[in-house]
């Protein structure tokens, strides 16, 4: 049996594409990532991919697309079953899919356009510090990049910054 070709349409600094990568990471499966030029114009690859959303990422298992990050993991997972991304049994996988499906749905719509989620200014809810407000979660997050197989998708928050400035001022914002 030939090894399946693995491809994933990619842009570094998304956190959908770092979610599929990272899935492939902790399946201990080998992929070729290939970056989208997302401002400069996207592939013919991807826009025939995806041709409704037209984004990132994009998952290639052997030539057949699969579009949607959720979705994308899940198919990791149930095509290779070790080892296991969600729990064994069926609530366990409800609850990590609800809040999966919680943290793209409604923290990126309450955020949506603006600089901060109350508007233009910094405020209450952008006023604190995760390590002191938010412990537990903290220290999960910790734990998290300490595997290998998301210390090496996640890129350096100077890199991150760069980008925002960057990406500021192509919108004109700065």
């Amino acid at each position: 049996m030939s090894k399946a070709k693995l491809v994933i349409l990619d842009c570094w600094v998304s956190p959908f594409c770092m979610r599929v990568k990272i899935a492939l990471n902790e399946k201990g499966l080998e992929y070729e990532a290939q970056a989208e030029d997302l401002f400069g114009g996207k592939s013919e690859l991807l826009l025939s991919s995806n041709p409704i959303y037209k984004k990132v990422p994009v998952f290639l298992h052997d030539g057949k697309p699969l579009c949607e990050s959720i979705i994308i993991v899940n198919y990791i997972d149930e095509t290779w079953s070790s080892p296991p991304l969600l729990p064994p049994c069926s609530y366990g996988r409800a609850q990590a899919r609800f809040w999966a499906d919680f943290i793209d749905k409604k923290l990126e719509e309450a955020l949506g356009d603006k600089d901060y989620f109350i508007g233009t200014t910094f405020g209450f809810i952008g006023g604190f510090t995760v390590e002191a407000e938010c412990p537990k979660f903290s220290n999960w997050m910790k734990r998290c990049l300490q595997r290998e197989s998301v210390a090496k998708v996640v890129p350096p928050p100077e890199k991150v910054y760069e980008f925002v400035l960057m990406f500021r001022k192509m919108q004109g914002i700065d």
